[in-house]
């Protein structure tokens, strides 16, 4: 892999990455809800499942998921149920448990943040077949093959990063300027995009529109 083609996969996984989808969505809720350095732990979960990913495309798992029907269907509907319950959750969620700026907040479990975020990555199908199609665009198979994924993977994590840390700033000033009320439309919003892409995940078929 040489530079130039490098440059053109930060371009193109940047524009794709920037595209709010349901891990920035969860950091954006972390990051109104617990802040920044809560929010750092789901971001950690969600880098480390897009890490698994590119192991699982570089040891072929994403061709076997797309040859599988059974599998990519369980995978699909497990991940489609998953982020419907967060959503919901939001939706119920007060929003007297995000707290203005300023006052003491009791902190979540690190543990329950980073899973969560973790878990929703891992378990969208879409996310393995779309890395399965994607990421060898970019590798060169006259070369060896590890480095070039490391160096895949490790530009992956930045990127990912920084559009989560984005989100999540976003969340932490969306909390701190907006009052009770604007802060539980804040939450039904997070939860009710959730349940749309959990619905849009559902409704996936390979091979359509």
């Amino acid at each position: 892999m040489n530079l130039t083609t490098l440059t053109l996969f930060v371009f193109a996984s940047g524009l794709i990455i920037a595209t709010p989808g349901p891990t920035v969505l969860l950091a954006m809720s972390n990051g109104a809800r617990h802040g920044l350095r809560v929010a750092c732990w789901g971001m950690a979960g969600a880098v480390l499942a897009d890490m698994v990913l590119v192991a699982m495309v570089a040891g072929g798992l994403g061709m076997l998921l797309a040859a599988s029907e059974a599998a990519f269907q369980a995978l699909k509907w497990v991940g489609a149920l998953y982020l419907a319950y967060l959503g919901w959750r939001l939706l119920r969620q007060d929003a007297a448990l995000v707290l203005p700026a300023g006052q003491d907040e009791a902190r979540p479990p690190m543990g329950p943040v980073f899973a969560r975020s973790f878990l929703v990555a891992l378990s969208n199908p879409k996310a393995l077949l779309f890395m399965s199609a994607f990421l060898p665009q970019f590798i060169d198979t006259r070369a060896p093959l590890l480095a070039q994924y490391l160096a895949l993977a490790a530009t992956l994590a930045v990127l990912n990063l920084l559009a989560m840390t984005a989100y999540a700033g976003l969340g932490r000033r969306m909390a701190r300027g907006l009052r009770t009320r604007g802060l539980r439309w804040l939450n039904r919003l997070c939860g009710a995009t959730l349940i749309g892409l959990a619905a849009t995940l559902a409704l996936y078929r390979r091979g359509g529109p």
